[in-house]
C-alpha cells in the first residue's frame, strides 16, 4: 500500500476495506472480575431479549447456535472479509532469532509470549495480515490474536472443558473489535475480553496469558536462543507491509465503531497499557509513561510496577512497519519478590529497584545487582485504544500520577 500523508477518517475506512478485501482466501498478493464466570469453564446463559437477527450472511457462513447469545446482533457488523478471508495460522512454524534477525529490524513490534523456558516472538508485520495464530508453546494450546484497529494483542490458552479448540476469523467486529470463531462448535468469541458472545457456549470465557507488544530487538538480546514465528504460513502476503498505514494517528476516529460513547478523559485513539487486578480496573496512557518511565500502583490491592521504554515502532503508522514512529513498549508485573514488594525508579538510563538496587530491563528480568537472573511476575497487561478499552471495560479508572 502507498503510504498517503494526512489521511482523513474517511480515507482510513477505505484503505482498510481495501486491505480486508486483498486478505481475503487465497489471495496471491501481497483476569476477569469476580462476578464473571470461570476461564475456560461453560456456563448456561439465557438468551438475551434483544429483537435483532443474526449478522446478515452469517446463518450461510456458519453453523452456529445463534439463538443463544448475550450481546445484540444489532452491534456486531461486517469489517469486509467473509468467514476466514483473513486466514489465521493454524500450523505455524518457527525459525531461530538468528535466521529471524536477517528480514526483522530493530524497533520492530514482535508479540512476547514465554511459557516456562518456551520463549517466541511473532512479528506483527506477520499477525497484521493474519490476527490469529494457533500455536502449541511448551505443550500447551494457546492463541496468540491480535486486532489492529483496536491495537490489542492478547494470548490465550486455548482449552475449554478439557477440549482443544481452533479459532479463526469471522469477518465481523463488534465495537471494532476482531469477533473470533472456534472451528469445533463455531462459537462466537470477542478478542478483547475472550467471552464466547453466540453459539453453544455463549458466557465461557478464554484464560488471558501474559503476552506484551516489544521491541524485536529486545527479544533478540533477551532470548537469542528463542524461537520466532517465520513468513512460511502458507499464505502468499506483503510482509513487511502496512495495510493500515496511519490508522494510529490520534486524531482519526475508529474505524466501523458503533458502540458506547468514549468517555472523554482521553482521545479516542490514544494508546494506553490496560490492567484488570480483583474488578480494579486502570488505563495507563503511553504518554504518562513516556514521562515517567516507571509507575508503582496497587491494582486490586496488588502491587504493580508499570515500565515503559522507547525503541518499539508502531505497527499501525508507516506503509513499512519497520519504519512506524516510535511508540515505546510497556510491560507490567508483580513487585513481588522473595515475598517482599520492591520499589522500582528509573535512574535515567535504567530501571532499578531502591531495595537492592539491581537492575531490571523491560521483560521484567533482573540482569545486574543482587537479583542478577530473577524474573518478576507478569501479569496480564493489554496495548489497547482508549476507545476500545473503555468499550468494554466501563469502569476504567485512568492512571494520574
Amino acid at each position: 500500500m502507498t503510504p498517503l500523508p494526512g489521511l482523513t477518517a474517511t480515507v482510513v475506512g477505505s484503505l482498510l476495506l481495501a486491505a480486508c478485501a486483498a486478505a481475503q482466501g487465497g489471495s496471491s498478493e501481497t483476569p476477569t472480575p469476580p462476578a464473571t464466570p470461570a476461564a475456560g469453564t461453560a456456563v448456561a446463559i439465557a438468551t438475551p431479549t434483544r429483537g435483532a437477527p443474526p449478522p446478515s450472511g452469517a446463518e450461510a457462513e456458519f453453523s452456529t447456535d445463534f439463538s443463544r447469545h448475550n450481546v445484540d446482533y444489532a452491534e456486531i457488523l461486517s469489517g469486509g472479509p467473509p468467514k476466514d478471508g483473513i486466514p489465521s495460522v493454524d500450523d505455524p512454524q518457527f525459525i531461530s532469532a538468528e535466521e529471524a534477525g536477517s528480514w526483522l529490524q530493530a524497533q520492530e513490534p514482535v508479540i512476547f509470549l514465554r511459557i516456562g523456558d518456551d520463549a517466541r516472538a511473532y512479528p506483527l508485520q506477520i499477525l497484521v495480515w493474519h490476527e490469529i495464530v494457533n500455536d502449541v508453546v511448551d505443550g500447551r494450546p494457546v492463541l496468540v490474536t491480535f486486532c489492529p484497529l483496536c491495537n490489542t494483542a492478547i494470548a490465550f490458552e486455548r482449552t475449554v472443558d478439557g477440549r482443544v479448540l481452533d479459532f479463526g476469523t469471522t469477518g465481523r467486529l463488534r465495537y471494532s473489535n476482531l469477533i473470533m470463531y472456534d472451528r469445533q462448535t463455531e462459537t462466537w468469541w470477542q478478542q478483547a475480553n475472550g467471552e464466547a458472545i453466540a453459539g453453544e457456549l455463549t458466557g465461557t470465557r478464554l484464560e488471558f496469558l501474559p503476552a506484551a507488544i516489544i521491541s524485536w530487538e529486545d527479544f533478540q538480546e533477551a532470548y537469542p536462543e528463542g524461537k520466532v514465528l517465520s513468513t512460511e504460513t502458507g499464505s502468499s502476503r506483503a510482509y513487511g507491509q502496512n495495510p493500515y498505514a496511519g490508522y494510529d494517528d490520534v486524531g482519526n476516529s475508529p474505524f466501523l465503531y458503533r458502540g458506547p460513547e468514549t468517555p472523554g478523559q482521553l482521545r479516542a485513539m490514544t494508546r494506553v497499557l490496560a490492567v484488570e487486578r480483583s474488578g480494579d480496573v486502570v488505563a495507563f496512557p503511553y504518554g504518562t509513561l513516556e514521562e515517567l518511565r516507571v509507575v508503582n500502583e496497587s491494582i486490586g490491592g496488588e502491587d504493580v510496577v508499570v515500565f515503559w521504554e522507547p525503541g518499539t515502532a508502531s505497527a499501525l503508522d508507516a506503509s513499512a512497519i519497520a519504519f512506524g514512529r516510535d511508540v515505546g513498549s510497556a510491560n507490567a508485573f508483580s513487585r513481588f519478590v522473595d515475598s517482599r514488594s520492591l520499589s522500582f525508579i528509573f535512574d535515567g538510563s535504567n530501571f532499578s529497584d531502591e531495595e537492592t538496587g539491581s537492575r531490571w530491563n523491560i521483560l521484567g528480568e533482573a540482569t545486574q545487582g543482587q537479583l542478577a537472573g530473577r524474573r518478576l511476575d507478569p501479569i496480564v497487561a493489554v496495548n489497547h485504544f482508549w476507545f476500545s478499552w473503555v468499550a468494554f471495560q466501563p469502569d476504567t479508572r485512568v492512571y494520574r500520577p
